[in-house]
């Protein structure tokens, strides 16, 4: 019987990569180049990529895949890959935030996983049916089209400084389950050692705060007669942002740079982070003292809502050729020895159900971190996407008021009511 966690949310099998029959895709004798675009900085997952490159192309001579980075995340990559598209020299093969599924779709030609697979790799036609579960394809889809297939997945979870808790004096045998135990250990941690106590990830994107306000019964959208409106700047919304905006204040929460915060936390100046689950490697590797991992924290009388993190696989290319190529590096990155790699050098859980004797499979039920994001499954959701041509304009008005809510230079339910404002007449 399979592993009750992985059955119920992660998808897959062993399958061999480049099984049935081969079709060269040389030109001149020499390996078909392509791009594969990547938000893994060095930090963040970059080294494991360049081993799964490099991997690929010695067990693929007639291929050669070029990796490239794009910083500022999803953002900064959607960003790169408008101009791409604008100078007809788009990548075969990119990681599109689920945050930016919609607006893939609505903005961007691309072909599907399926059509490549149905048209050139009739082997593998029923690749995705038999190797994901139909909620973790739904996290690549609109409308029921299957615009990218899962990839990455992630969820946020609480990294605490074992070794600063106990010199505050806090019990580790009772770590924080509440927003309201985080402040009560922050001032704690500030009164008794001077550091601080939470920061909260502040990548180019909204997924915490996702994560927050819907912990306190809000909601960031809702579908309407097929376009996405913002519904964000509800009462429970703006208490749980004034929440942690009130802890920032006090002095005893940081708003900074990630750079900033994680360093801090791994100088061990900072008790408790909340990021994603895909820097659980950089943070064990890199701190010289214990970290424990804890769920992300819920609001009285509420139920833990957290959007799946992450990214799918979208193959751009218009060459049939590249196409190709793209599926063979995509089935690759999906298969169990790639999976492996990759969750191991990130901690991003895999998109493929593995076997429960898998290495796979005992590292996540092994590692505390691990088994942490691993149990939070279950909690998981859409991470909302704007729709549109001005989706990208949208997701960057709830960036910015991220910073106007923290510095404190505007109340929650001012900052948010104004921004969603904004955003309405941007997708009308």
């Amino acid at each position: 019987m399979k592993n009750n966690i992985l059955k119920g949310a992660i998808l897959g099998s062993l399958l061999l990569v480049g099984c049935g029959k081969e079709e060269k895709v040389t030109t001149a004798n020499k390996p078909l180049e392509i791009e594969y675009w990547h938000v893994a900085s060095e930090s963040f997952g970059g080294g494991t990529i360049k081993e799964l490159v490099k991997n690929f192309n010695e067990q693929n001579p007639d291929i050669k895949v070029i990796e490239k980075f794009n910083p500022d995340m999803y953002k900064g990559l959607t960003q790169n890959l408008q101009v791409a598209v604008a100078a007809k020299r788009k990548p075969a093969i990119v990681q599109m935030g689920y945050s930016y599924l919609n607006y893939a779709h609505d903005n961007f030609d691309f072909v599907t996983a399926q059509e490549v697979v149905d048209k050139y790799f009739p082997e593998d036609k029923d690749y995705f049916n038999t190797e994901f579960l139909p909620n973790i394809l739904e996290l690549g889809q609109v409308n029921g089209k299957q615009v990218g297939i899962p990839y990455s997945i992630s969820n946020p979870i609480m990294y605490i400084n074992s070794d600063l808790m106990t010199a505050a004096g806090i019990d580790m045998n009772n770590t924080p389950k509440d927003w309201e135990t985080v402040r009560k250990y922050s001032e704690t941690i500030k009164e008794k050692t001077g550091n601080m106590g939470l920061f909260v990830q502040e990548f180019a994107d909204n997924w915490a705060q996702q994560a927050l306000m819907e912990g306190n019964g809000g909601q960031i959208l809702e579908e309407r007669d097929g376009k996405t409106i913002p519904t964000f700047a509800s009462k429970e919304s703006a208490a749980a942002y004034q929440y942690l905006a009130d802890m920032v204040k006090d002095d005893i929460a940081l708003h900074a740079t990630n750079d900033e915060g994680f360093q801090t936390f791994l100088n061990g100046k900072l008790g408790m982070v909340i990021t994603t689950i895909g820097k659980r490697d950089n943070f064990e590797s890199s701190a010289n003292f214990k970290i424990v991992g804890e769920k992300f924290p819920l609001f009285e009388g509420n139920s833990r809502k957290l959007p799946a993190g992450g990214n799918m696989l979208m193959i751009m290319t218009e060459n049939s050729d590249e196409q190709k190529a793209s599926w063979k590096f995509m089935k690759y990155l999906l298969s169990e020895e790639a999976s492996e790699k990759w969750t191991k050098g990130t901690g991003y859980l895999p998109s493929a159900i593995q076997d429960e004797n898998s290495e796979i499979a005992k590292f996540l039920n092994e590692n505390q971190l691990m088994k942490v994001a691993s149990e939070q499954l279950k909690d998981m959701g859409k991470w909302a996407s704007f729709s549109g041509a001005n989706a990208l304009q949208a997701e960057q008005l709830l960036i910015d008021v991220r910073d106007v809510i923290l510095s404190g230079q505007k109340k929650a339910e001012e900052a948010l009511k104004e921004t969603q404002e904004k955003i309405m007449n941007l997708v009308k």
